[in-house]
């Protein structure tokens, strides 16, 4: 991971995105969910420069993210190079799997040293 934060790669999370939407609203009108997560990585990934690279850190977290990703991808020609397992307890998860039979899906640890 140190390897990856060298680089000068803009590091995207929804966590962080996440914070200055709920900043600008009302406790009862904040954006909550699956749904909003979305909307806030779409505006970031369609407002970005073409050909910026990017790390994102949980996001996609559930397998329709990771296929709404994909669209994404596809739609604007942008070839995703690996996706980094950093957790093993996630290995079996769908969206794992579904990076694995794409054959993007990389371990951590072979990136460390």
């Amino acid at each position: 991971m140190n390897r990856i934060c060298s680089l000068n790669l803009e590091h995207v999370s929804p966590a962080r995105l996440m914070r200055p939407e709920i900043s600008r609203r009302p406790s009862s009108s904040a954006p909550a969910g699956d749904a909003a997560t979305v909307a806030l990585l779409r505006r970031w990934f369609w407002s970005r420069k073409p050909d910026a690279g990017f790390v994102l850190t949980d996001f996609p977290a559930t397998l329709l993210q990771a296929k709404v990703f994909d669209e994404w991808l596809d739609a604007r020609a942008v070839p995703l190079d690996a996706v980094i397992l950093a957790d093993a307890a996630t290995a079996a998860s769908p969206v794992a799997e579904h990076y694995r039979t794409l054959g993007l899906l990389t371990e951590a640890a072979e990136y460390a040293a």
